[in-house]
């Protein structure tokens, strides 16, 4: 993605070079068609500041259709705080990174709305929230509906039940193998609800310590390159994205792919190879939307309600029903109908 030419998709998007920590602090702001922007804040080291901005504009991007998709009174952005190659984050030196992006959400004045992300945790968003009010995903003792990895893991497990049952009779793990490729917040308790649902598990991590994760779910351990290329029923990606191009797409075995890793596809073109291929793909921006539904229950109107943010999480399932549905229906692949239905949704909020 040429990020000049993406950021002229975009309202807003803003970069400001921290007084504090002299880190630069980026927030993309898609689109407010269906509400304020809501993203997470991301904090993590890239080469340049291209290669910064470039994830924030992906990121909020899919964040829009993220939303559209799960009917959400929602648009779409994106945080990034640009950490450094090799500068050391002191506590000190966090918080201050913390506090000015916190400005940089404020000076948008409530046009985005700041979540964890990659990077960041609940009490970090309790320090954002010293500076600016526009945050969510806080701490549950400061009002908030705390870590929202559960949610995401669970709607993961929605996608993945809803896809097997395309491809396989019935939506039982039950004898079924799963390559699980990322074991952080998400990955992980990923993985232990696919393992109580009697699914075999393949795993790996960047994180060797992360074997005895591996150990006590009894999956096995393998390689990055091994998850992609096994002859599992599932390749659930859920480190970061980029990981299914024109090259890695041609060793996948598995007939279904779907995962929590944003920005799964190198390029949208790969969702057509992956349907020649006779692989179906869960979008990720639907598969990975059960954090987001978290926190659009937390800010409603009538306070979070954590039995209906669960049961919205769940119905993740229906919503690719219908996408697999339009998607075989109209002769599109999944991402296709997917992006279709967010359009129009955004659309209808344009007027």
């Amino acid at each position: 993605m040429d990020p000049y030419a993406a950021t002229l998709e975009h309202e807003q998007v803003l970069v400001r070079r921290g007084k504090r920590s002299g880190l630069f602090t980026i927030v993309a702001v898609h689109s407010t068609a269906r509400g304020p922007s809501l993203g997470g804040c991301r904090m993590w080291p890239y080469d340049d500041a291209r290669a910064g901005l470039r994830d924030a504009l992906r990121l909020s991007r899919a964040m829009t259709y993220k939303s559209a998709v799960a009917n959400l009174p929602l648009g779409g952005g994106k945080g990034v705080i640009m950490l450094r190659g090799g500068t050391s984050m002191t506590p000190e030196r966090r918080r201050a990174a913390l506090e000015d992006f916190a400005d940089t959400v404020q000076a948008l004045d409530g046009a985005y709305i700041t979540a964890e992300d990659v990077g960041t945790a609940a009490r970090d968003m309790d320090v954002i929230a010293s500076r600016t009010p526009h945050v969510s995903g806080r701490a549950k003792k400061h009002g908030g509906s705390g870590d929202p990895s559960p949610f995401t893991a669970l709607g993961v497990e929605a996608a993945v039940l809803a896809s097997l049952e395309r491809a396989f009779p019935g939506r039982s793990l039950q004898d079924r193998s799963v390559a699980v490729v990322g074991l952080g917040n998400v990955g992980l308790r990923v993985a232990k609800l696919l393992a109580r649902r009697g699914a075999t598990l393949l795993v790996n991590d960047i994180d060797p310590a992360r074997k005895a994760d591996a150990d006590r779910l009894g999956a096995r351990w393998v390689t990055a390159a091994e998850a992609l290329s096994a002859p599992v029923d599932v390749y659930c990606p859920c480190a970061l994205g980029g990981v299914l191009d024109h090259e890695t797409v041609s060793h996948v075995q598995a007939p279904v792919i779907a995962g929590a890793a944003n920005n799964q596809l190198a390029s949208d073109d790969v969702a057509a190879l992956l349907r020649r291929r006779g692989i179906l793909w869960a979008p990720d921006f639907v598969a990975n939307a059960g954090g987001i539904i978290n926190i659009a229950v937390e800010l409603s109107p009538g306070g979070y309600d954590r039995r209906v943010a669960t049961a919205r999480v769940r119905a993740i399932a229906d919503t690719l029903d219908a996408i697999y549905d339009d998607a075989q229906s109209a002769d599109l692949t999944p991402l296709a109908a997917a992006m279709a239905l967010a359009e129009r949704r955004v659309a209808e909020a344009e007027g």
